[in-house]
């Protein structure tokens, strides 16, 4: 087995959603625990002069068409459950971004991550809105105010902004995008290249 696969993802992104729902069947066909890493899309995004899919692919003819296609392909190929588009997209998840981080040193990390993509995919809500997002941690039994308030401290704010401007240099230009030692792949798509990667085929 080769180096431990990383997961570069931001809860706005709902492929990267899909790319942690099809993550734990990767896991357990190769042994690989996957390292999860918060970034912040929307610093990938200014730092790359990127735009999301929805804006970079809104007047191309056939693009979304066969991005659906893809998609469908993907939840097939994976055996997952499609998202709910959420009608508050884009969400700004500055906030929700460095909660993960808050979650990772509260040791409340993977539950952290499961409620939040929960609350932006299956059921969606504007996250972005304190109360709302407060409110729906809570309701996956999670402590939303202490997480809410580790989140403002400078060493959370300045993790976050590390991870994300490691991810830039390392060469990410999106989410989610992941690192197998230093071989990157780039969309959800890429994950049967990852699991191949892992695996040594």
């Amino acid at each position: 087995m080769s180096a431990k696969p990383q997961f570069l993802f931001d809860f706005g992104s709902p492929n990267a959603f899909l790319s942690h729902e099809a993550i734990p069947a990767i896991e357990k066909r190769t042994g690989a625990k996957f390292e999860y890493v918060p970034i912040l899309l929307g610093g990938i995004f200014k730092a790359t002069n990127n735009r999301s899919p929805a804006e970079a692919f809104a007047g191309i003819k056939n693009k979304r068409e066969f991005h659906a296609l893809e998609t469908e392909r993907f939840l097939k190929r994976f055996a997952v459950k499609p998202y709910n588009w959420n009608p508050f997209f884009p969400v700004n998840t500055l906030n929700l971004m460095r909660a993960a981080v808050a979650a990772q040193l509260e040791g409340v990390f993977e539950k952290y991550v499961e409620a939040a993509f929960h609350h932006m995919w299956v059921e969606p809500k504007k996250m972005d809105d304190p109360d709302v997002a407060a409110k729906a941690l809570a309701a996956s039994g999670l402590d939303a105010a202490k997480l809410f308030a580790r989140a403002q401290d400078a060493d959370v704010k300045a993790k976050l902004i590390e991870n994300t401007q490691s991810a830039v240099e390392r060469g990410a230009f999106g989410s989610p995008t992941f690192f197998v030692g230093k071989e990157m792949f780039f969309g959800k798509e890429q994950l049967r290249e990852v699991e191949e990667m892992v695996s040594g085929k």
